[in-house]
C-alpha cells in the first residue's frame, strides 16, 4: 500500500509541473497574440460567410424571377421559328411576309 501512495504522489508532482508549465506557456505574449489573431480571423470569416450567403440569396431569387421566364420565352420563340421553317420546307415555297410599308407601285 505504501508504494501505491508514493506513485500517486509522484504523479501528482509531475502533474503539477505540467500544469505550471502549461499555464506559463498559455500566459505568454505569443500565445495571447495567436489567440487574438485566430479570434479576429474567425470573426472576419463569419461576417464574410454571412454576407456571401445574403448575396447568393439575392442572385438566386433575381435569376428565378427575371432570368428563368426570359429563358423559357426564348426557347418558345426558337421552337416557333423551327416549326415555321419546317412548314415552309414542306410546302416548298417560303410564306410571304406581309409588308409593313404598304403596297408598293
Amino acid at each position: 500500500m505504501v508504494s501505491v501512495g508514493k506513485k500517486n504522489r509522484s504523479l501528482s508532482r509531475s502533474n503539477r509541473a505540467n500544469v505550471s508549465t502549461l499555464s506559463r506557456v498559455s500566459d505568454s505574449s505569443i500565445v495571447r497574440k495567436g489567440k487574438s489573431t485566430v479570434c479576429d480571423a474567425a470573426y472576419v470569416a463569419k461576417r464574410l460567410m454571412k454576407s456571401t450567403g445574403k448575396a447568393a440569396w439575392i442572385v438566386a431569387t433575381s435569376f428565378i424571377v427575371l432570368g428563368l421566364p426570359l429563358i423559357i420565352e426564348m426557347d418558345r420563340e426558337a421552337q416557333l421559328n423551327e416549326l415555321e421553317l419546317q412548314q415552309t420546307s414542306l410546302l416548298g415555297t417560303p410564306a410571304s411576309q406581309p409588308s409593313l410599308m404598304g403596297p408598293s407601285f
